[in-house]
């Protein structure tokens, strides 16, 4: 079954992809067998592309996941990349920031791991948190010991412009950057806390401080749908992947970074006729012996 990415990607400016793609919203999968063998085709044609992506060395690939908490944003990433050569990938969780981190601007610590031509970054979370969780924190904001005069009615404008500029200039220089907002229900992230609550291998996974932030549901929701409305453009975009169903969220992701590698149209490089000559050199000297 072939998937049409473009339904899940938020046009820029467009507020209503929240509501147009609901949380539990599966495609036509006939449940989860089928979903994960689209996911494993998916799964091979990446460490293809992996290979050429890394030999070429002219693109960089830019994975954001963002999403509420238990919206599965660790497991797919697990998922998706299992496939991938970890030599060629970089994972970065960006956790609660760290003095020296609160010392620069936001997008500092980000623009410290980028990834590198010819390798894949994924982002557990990103400095997209400047714009949700300091938006709905405002105590954050206060912690970032901003000039007085640079906190204006028009901040979070302000940082969406930085951050398009800083995606923009991403882009221009090689990185391709896709953008992942797990879309999961209220209903769902309950049963999923509970399951973490009532497993004693999945207790470590629960926070007490889970709790505060599911009550603040409804100013999340409408940070992310700003967030996203403001900050989607065709060199960056937002995909809305339901998340209800962990296999179609995999599925989907999947299917979207190897979209994009395709569209990338990545060869092995062509050798010189001088560099084929060294090469026949190279094989005649070691059938040789010597």
């Amino acid at each position: 079954m072939k998937l049409h990415v473009d339904r899940f990607r938020v046009r820029h400016g467009d507020r209503s992809a929240l509501a147009r793609l609901p949380p539990d919203y599966a495609s036509r999968f006939n449940g989860p067998d089928a979903a994960l063998q689209h996911a494993s085709e998916d799964t091979g044609h990446l460490v293809e592309h992996q290979e050429r992506l890394y030999a070429q060395g002219e693109h960089a690939i830019l994975l954001i996941f963002q999403g509420m908490d238990a919206s599965g944003k660790d497991s797919a990433i697990k998922h998706v990349m299992s496939g991938a050569n970890p030599r060629g990938t970089d994972v970065h969780s960006f956790k609660r920031p760290s003095p020296e981190d609160l010392s620069h601007g936001y997008l500092w610590r980000a623009s410290t791991v980028m990834p590198a031509r010819g390798r894949i970054g994924i982002f557990n979370r990103s400095y997209y948190e400047d714009v949700l969780v300091v938006r709905v924190h405002p105590e954050l904001l206060a912690a970032q010991h901003l000039p007085s005069d640079r906190i204006t009615p028009n901040i979070w404008r302000e940082r969406f412009e930085d951050i398009t500029a800083f995606e923009q200039y991403a882009w221009r220089t090689g990185t391709e950057i896709r953008k992942f907002f797990l879309h999961v229900s209220r209903a769902e992230q309950r049963r999923r806390f509970l399951e973490r609550l009532d497993d004693p291998a999945k207790n470590w996974k629960f926070s007490l401080g889970d709790l505060p932030e599911r009550a603040k549901w409804d100013e999340y929701m409408r940070a992310y749908r700003e967030a996203l409305a403001a900050t989607s453009y065709e060199h960056a975009p937002w995909y809305v992947i339901p998340a209800d169903h962990k296999w179609f969220a995999r599925a989907l992701i999947s299917h979207i970074i190897v979209k994009t590698l395709d569209d990338l149209a990545l060869a092995f490089p062509r050798l010189s006729r001088d560099q084929r000559a060294e090469l026949a050199q190279a094989r005649r000297r070691l059938a040789r012996g010597t």
